[in-house]
């Protein structure tokens, strides 16, 4: 039995146990590209299939993937500094208050690695479905202060600042290949039977601020395949989308938040964290509330991709993904 093989039977278990309704493992080791999936896409209102090219709703996958990289990217042309405000792409962030606002101190880095005063979410779809007012209102809120903490408003502001920065919203951006904000839903997986839109999503996002404004925002609305993410990973390894510099940074700690490491916006080797005991230390990843997680070991030129459907058709059920990530990560590595 290959290590694929042994990393994979707990995922089938799951699936056998209904603890998830189907899932997609991807390999790239040795510079060759393994991918299998199992179980279902979706589960109601009727069965389909998961294939190994189906399209997932990456979640925060998107922050890392899609923001940060383009953040660095901004970084690398001179646009921006990392310790730059946010005001410089945005200078009508808290515009009403200039002298005083906590907001307008704000940098790129501290955003990108979680140190800043931001609660880690807020419920912003319940002010309103407009997009552009939504995004008014983001810009001129007054944010209660908290303890830093993982948040998906860092990456909110972050991905406005990409859109002033650039002069294109989120979802005109170019991605790598692989990625869209605006799937085929006959090729995506389902994620919730979600009680405030009235329906099974698929092939739209999942997380509600990132539907208010639109589809697409700076902390969720990526969909891909494990094939795409994948190449996104041997893309970074062979230094195809950011500088060694840039490579360097986010790699970096630049803050330790509930016993989890942070470089720039990618959590790093942190004892009991979601790729396992076993993994090298130079490992670099992340996850995604719908099931998703992506590892990048740049050092040993390898990389894995575990995407479930977790949240189908409810969040509200216990699914194990906690541990079962953990698992699939060691076995890669026993």
């Amino acid at each position: 039995m290959t290590q694929f093989d042994r990393a994979f039977a707990p995922i089938q278990a799951a699936i056998d146990s209904a603890c998830i309704p189907g899932a997609v493992l991807g390999l790239l080791e040795d510079g060759r590209t393994t991918v299998r999936a199992t179980g279902h896409a979706v589960i109601e209102p009727e069965r389909v299939a998961m294939r190994e090219g189906t399209v997932l709703d990456l979640a925060s996958l998107t922050k890392v993937v899609f923001t940060t990289t383009a953040i660095l990217r901004l970084v690398e042309q001179g646009r921006i500094g990392l310790d730059d405000p946010l005001t410089v792409a945005i200078p009508d962030l808290r515009q009403y208050d200039v002298a005083g606002a906590a907001e307008r101190r704000l940098t790129f880095r501290q955003c990108l690695a979680h140190a800043t005063h931001l609660p880690a979410v807020e419920p912003l779809y319940t002010y309103g479905q407009d997009p552009q007012t939504l995004r008014a209102f983001i810009l001129q809120r007054e944010w209660r202060h908290c303890p830093p903490a993982y948040s998906d408003n860092n990456f909110l502001l972050l991905g406005i600042a990409i859109e002033r920065l650039t002069g294109l919203t989120l979802a005109e951006q170019a991605l790598p290949p692989g990625f869209t904000f605006r799937p085929d839903p006959a090729d995506c997986a389902a994620t919730e039977r979600c009680s405030w839109r009235g329906r099974v999503m698929r092939g739209e996002v999942h997380d509600e601020n990132a539907f208010a404004m639109g589809g697409a925002a700076g902390h969720a609305g990526l969909f891909g395949t494990a094939a795409a993410l994948l190449g996104f990973a041997r893309a970074m390894m062979e230094g195809g989308l950011l500088s060694p510099a840039s490579i360097a940074a986010l790699r970096t700690e630049q803050n330790v938040i509930q016993g989890v490491r942070r470089g720039l916006g990618w959590q790093l080797a942190t004892p009991g964290w979601p790729a396992g005991d076993r993994c090298p230390a130079g490992v670099i990843g992340h996850t995604g509330f719908t099931g998703t997680g992506l590892w990048i070991d740049l050092d040993n030129k390898r990389a894995w991709a575990l995407l479930t459907n977790r949240v189908h058709p409810s969040r509200h059920t216990e699914s194990g993904i906690v541990a079962l990530r953990r698992v699939v990560g060691d076995a890669l590595h026993g």
